[in-house]
Parts: C-alpha cells; sequence; structure tokens
C-alpha cells in the first residue's frame, strides 16, 4: 500500500469499526423475515452481516456524483431483495454475503487508488 493511501485507509477503516458492535447489523429482536432470522442464527452469518455492515457504513460516507449515488442505493436494494429470495438457505445468504463483501471492498480501494497524491 503506498504511504498516501495509509491515512484515508485508516480513517475509513476506523469509522467501520466505530459501528457499535451487535450480532448482526440489523436489531435481531425485530428480525421477522426468514432470511433476517437466519441471519441472527447463525453466528457466521452474523459475523458477515456485521462486516458487511461495517464496509457500507464506510463506502456510504465516500462522496460520489449523484448518479453514482444512485447507483449505490440502488445497489443497497439489490443486495437486500437478493437476501430474502435467499430466505432461510444459509449456504446461499453466506455466498451472497462474501459477494457483497468483495464488491463493498473493491469499491473502497477504488477509491482510495483514485485520491490524488498528498
Amino acid at each position: 500500500m503506498r504511504a498516501r493511501h495509509a491515512i484515508p485507509l485508516a480513517l475509513l477503516l476506523a469509522s467501520a469499526a466505530a459501528a457499535p458492535l451487535q450480532a448482526a447489523s440489523f436489531d435481531c429482536a425485530r428480525a421477522q423475515s426468514p432470511d433476517e432470522r437466519a441471519v441472527c442464527a447463525d453466528p457466521e452469518l452474523s459475523a458477515l452481516d456485521s462486516e458487511m455492515g461495517g464496509l457500507w457504513y464506510a463506502y456510504s460516507r465516500i462522496p460520489l456524483l449523484m448518479g453514482a449515488n444512485g447507483v449505490r442505493q440502488d445497489d443497497a436494494r439489490a443486495f437486500l431483495e437478493a437476501r430474502g429470495k435467499c430466505g432461510g438457505d444459509t449456504a446461499c445468504l453466506t455466498a451472497l454475503y462474501r459477494q457483497r463483501i468483495a464488491t463493498l471492498k473493491g469499491q473502497i480501494a477504488d477509491f482510495l487508488k483514485s485520491m490524488p497524491p498528498r
């Protein structure tokens, strides 16, 4: 990693870590759908959901042009829709979360690469 990216990356990771720690990125006491209940019941899925929530928090703080911001929101809605289609299938949910986490990490890395040198 180049030195110019070290500070912004540290700030993004710190902001992701600043999100409150909990079993999932949502309130499991209010989980109603099969996908939400599956995430809350499975420690691995819960951990993946928490990781994705932290990455989403960091990614959502990256300034984007208006059209790109709309795409960002559409992608988030598409993830939730796909998660709902998985229902309680933990294999489906695990694959979906791993894919979303990889996508968010890539988007954050792309932003960091585009930053001008300090």
